[in-house]
């Protein structure tokens, strides 16, 4: 039963994302650009999904357990560091250059485009370097 849901939310999650054009790059490109013909659209759909997500986030807080049972997991941390930053800008400035952010990508990708294949084939390697230097650092710490 839990798989069925996560398939229905993931589905209404990216009819969300084409819905408000966040899977067009020209689209995101045009709310990036601040500094020519900025389009504004994009970020009422942000508003609009964080006030959608705050009452569920907030209830989500005080829960051991998700309403299909499972373990609630939020993050714990709260601090700011080099890596967040770091990640943050990183995350920012692909944003920018490809017009396009993971989630859309892999609606792009589903629907069939190339630009949306290659966006996740760059995401992929970029996963797959990140998992091997924190591999790699790891096995730096632990004591022989």
């Amino acid at each position: 039963m839990s798989k069925i849901v996560a398939l229905l939310a993931r589905l209404l999650f990216g009819f969300g994302l084409l819905l408000a054009g966040m899977a067009n790059p020209a689209k995101v490109l045009g709310f990036l650009d601040l500094a020519g013909h900025w389009d504004p659209s994009l970020a009422l759909v942000m508003l609009a999904a964080i006030a959608v997500a705050l009452p569920f986030f907030t209830w989500a807080r005080r829960q051991d357990r998700s309403l299909l049972g499972g373990l609630m997991q939020l993050p714990q941390r709260r601090d700011l560091d080099a890596r967040l930053v770091g990640g943050s800008l990183l995350f920012g400035v692909g944003w920018g250059i490809a017009g396009i952010c993971p989630g859309p990508a892999l609606v792009t990708f589903a629907a069939g485009y190339w630009q949306g294949a290659l966006f996740c084939l760059a995401m992929l390697a970029g996963m797959g370097l990140h998992a091997g230097y924190e591999w790699q650092r790891e096995t730096k710490r632990k004591p022989v």
